[in-house]
């Protein structure tokens, strides 16, 4: 194994020795030194990422809604294990065309998990489809209603957790 010396027990020549504040006189020394550190993309002078101003899209201040790429997606919860695809797109379409519902089924049993997205292509319809359906009943069963996507609040006004 290697062992470490002190830094008082080396000696070398051609470097600057701190404990001495002397430089010895040696060209690959004085190369070192003159270079600096160079970090990240570029090299230009960045004010270590002082005031520096990003590009950011505009967004309404406080939560709410967030639309997909394609359109408005809701989520809807407690869904009876053995409805079947019909069963939620019929309740569902009187509020507008769905373009997207997707069920997912539990792989052991066959049945659905609990829960359905639907998408909408406006606003209107899936925020019509929430107010009328939420704590509503599909195959006798109570299912809840919400946005599955939704703006975090604004930054600076979030609450703060006891700790």
């Amino acid at each position: 194994w290697l062992k470490m010396a002190a830094m008082d027990d080396v000696q070398v020549e051609g470097v600057y020795d701190e404990f001495r504040d002397d430089f010895v006189d040696d060209p690959i020394s004085r190369i070192k030194q003159s270079a600096t550190k160079k970090k990240g993309r570029g090299f230009e002078d960045r004010n270590d990422g002082m005031d520096t101003e990003y590009e950011s899209v505009p967004t309404e201040s406080g939560p709410g809604p967030l639309r997909s790429v394609e359109g408005w997606i809701i989520a809807v919860t407690g869904v009876h294990e053995e409805a079947q695809e019909d069963d939620i797109y019929d309740k569902f379409a009187e509020y507008g065309e769905i373009k997207n519902l997707h069920l997912n089924l539990d792989r052991r049993t066959g049945y659905l998990k609990g829960y359905a997205l639907i998408e909408y292509e406006t606003l209107r319809e899936a925020q019509a489809a929430i107010d009328d359906l939420n704590n509503g009943e599909i195959l006798g069963q109570k299912v809840e209603v919400d946005w599955a996507f939704v703006k975090p609040p604004a930054k600076g006004k979030r609450e703060s957790r006891p700790r």
